[in-house]
């Protein structure tokens, strides 16, 4: 009997282990399947804000981003965008991509080979315009290109005052338009009607404007890459080519004997155009030694 009462205290002991664990392990998951919602919805709420969401009945807004980001490559990310914007009906605007180059240093590898090493950072700097559906969809796949986010600002202005304000100026100028018509034709009339009609076309301007940017949204962007890219192009060695090409000692020393000879014909080329002059030096020098006698004869005779 007392054998029996152990043998079952030791299987309720064993059950209630048994119940704790699965219990244990039930709990561990749900605290699992927890976190992973968690987690999924902080990713949710960090890819894609509220604002570019945005949907108030009775409102329209301008909606309008800015996104600063670091990543792995450039020109791929550049390309990955671009693609994106157009698969969702939008186009880019400006694509300006450019790398700028920190330090450039040639290495000779041998006598004829050289290598030139480039360290840069490229960046680019975009404007695009996405359809305003669909700019929660763009941020959040423009998103998982990033390998850190720098800035990222999103904002929706409140235009609708603007389109009812514009609807009243647009009737407002109908009734003018009407008032006008009512008046006898004149100057003023003329004058009066081309300043309405000047006026109802700027608003026709302002409102296709503001239609537009209700339409597509526009998106600056800004990428970087964070770490300097090394470029190593292989160029000639310039050195061994300068010294290949050197003149040499003899060549220097004929080529000196050479200019010398040219040298000599020059002048000799120069006292020969100038032979008019040594003709009126030997004259005068003629006529003075031919003056001297004459002078010395005059002079005995006067003594």
């Amino acid at each position: 009997m007392k054998t029996i009462c152990i043998q079952l205290s030791l299987a309720s002991v064993l059950l209630l282990g048994l119940y704790s664990c699965k219990k244990g392990e039930a709990a561990r998951k749900d605290y699992e399947a927890s976190a992973t919602a968690d987690s999924a919805a902080a990713v949710t709420s960090d890819s894609i804000s509220s604002v570019a969401t945005m949907k108030v009945k009775d409102k329209q807004f301008v909606k309008t981003a800015d996104v600063n980001m670091e990543v792995q490559d450039v020109y791929e990310t550049t390309i990955s965008i671009e693609k994106t914007v157009q698969d969702m009906g939008g186009f880019v605007t400006n694509s300006n991509l450019q790398s700028s180059v920190l330090s450039e240093e040639t290495y000779n590898t041998s006598d004829k080979d050289a290598m030139l090493v480039k360290k840069y950072q490229t960046e680019n700097s975009m404007k695009v315009r996405i359809p305003t559906a669909n700019l929660g969809e763009f941020l959040t796949l423009i998103n998982t290109k990033k390998l850190f986010l720098n800035s990222r600002t999103i904002s929706a202005e409140d235009v609708t005052a603007e389109i009812q304000y514009a609807a009243l100026e647009r009737k407002r100028m109908k009734t003018t338009a009407d008032h006008i018509s009512e008046l006898k034709s004149s100057k003023d009339k003329v004058k009066l009607s081309d300043e309405n009609m000047s006026e109802d076309n700027m608003q026709q301007l302002a409102n296709m404007d503001i239609t537009d940017r209700l339409k597509y949204s526009t998106v600056d962007i800004f990428i970087r890459e964070p770490k300097l890219r090394v470029s190593e192009i292989a160029v000639t060695n310039t050195t061994h080519i300068d010294n290949k090409y050197r003149i040499s000692f003899i060549y220097s020393m004929k080529n000196a004997f050479a200019e010398g000879c040219y040298l000599i014909q020059k002048i000799i080329v120069l006292l020969m155009t100038i032979w008019p002059l040594w003709v009126i030096a030997l004259l005068i020098f003629v006529f003075i030694k031919r003056r001297k006698p004459a002078r010395k004869i005059q002079k005995t005779i006067s003594e």
